[in-house]
């Protein structure tokens, strides 16, 4: 990919969007690709780079945000692990699709992907002391669902954060603040190897990534804290509406964009 030039619009842009997907990140337990890859669009970027750069800015983000939760106990080291085999597998194929399918079907395919996490949010609420119940049928069910979050995250520019943490709770039984702390310890190196994928078919714009990247290390912090004093009925709420907000405007875009 052809160097970019940077407006000060799009760089004020992109430390803005570092500093909520940061914020996002520690209380939602996602990587903030839900609001990056829009940001990205807006500013310039094709889907396509958008949703690659995006991967490469929840590298750090994500490593910053689960600190906290694995301060407080809040990871489930096994389930992570076993997320981590089907993510990491799941993340290269996503980046090899990446290059093949159209504009048009990566913008569409991102509102229709927000649209699912969002109903599911209106419609569960999980326990706050739940755990993983693991076994054999369980472990081969969340290597699954890192395999299908690996290329979804890659295709979309997401963490993974907003299939997992959902996954988590009412499939395998965690409670909220487990399935956030662990669904950001499972992104990282899924995060990591789709970047280089990326990086290496050349969709990776390392300077707005950095933009996006460090500012969104400096509020993960107080993103866990919130998450802590909420109740989970109201985290999930939070996030639905959060996640609405992004459908009704990614829809516009995808509108309003040629194909």
């Amino acid at each position: 990919m052809s160097e970019r030039a940077w407006s000060r619009r799009d760089i004020a842009t992109a430390v803005l969007i570092g500093l909520v997907a940061g914020l996002m990140s520690g209380l939602f337990g996602i990587g903030g690709g839900t609001i990056i890859v829009p940001a990205l669009v807006w500013c310039g970027l094709s889907q396509r780079q958008a949703a690659a750069t995006s991967l490469a800015a929840i590298v750090p983000t994500s490593m910053a945000a689960a600190i906290p939760y694995i301060l407080a106990g809040r990871v489930d080291w096994a389930a992570a692990g076993l997320l981590v085999v089907g993510v990491v597998t799941g993340a290269r194929i996503g980046a090899h699709w990446l290059t093949l399918l159209p504009e048009r079907v990566l913008r569409w395919g991102f509102v229709g992907f927000l649209a699912l996490v969002a109903v599911s949010q209106f419609l569960f609420t999980p326990q706050r002391d739940g755990v993983v119940d693991l076994s054999w049928a369980s472990g081969l069910g969340l290597v699954g669902l890192g395999l299908g979050t690996g290329v979804l995250a890659a295709l979309m520019g997401v963490g993974g954060g907003v299939v997992v943490v959902p996954s988590l709770s009412l499939i395998f039984g965690a409670s909220d603040l487990i399935a956030r702390g662990t669904s950001l310890l499972m992104m990282l190196p899924g995060s990591l190897s789709g970047t280089l994928k990326n990086a290496k078919n050349k969709l990776v714009d390392l300077k707005a990534a950095a933009l996006i990247g460090l500012p969104a290390i400096v509020m993960t912090p107080f993103g866990s804290r919130l998450a802590e004093a909420l109740s989970a009925r109201i985290n999930t709420v939070l996030f639905g509406a959060y996640v609405s907000l992004l459908l009704l405007r990614s829809v516009y875009v995808a509108l309003r964009r040629p194909r």
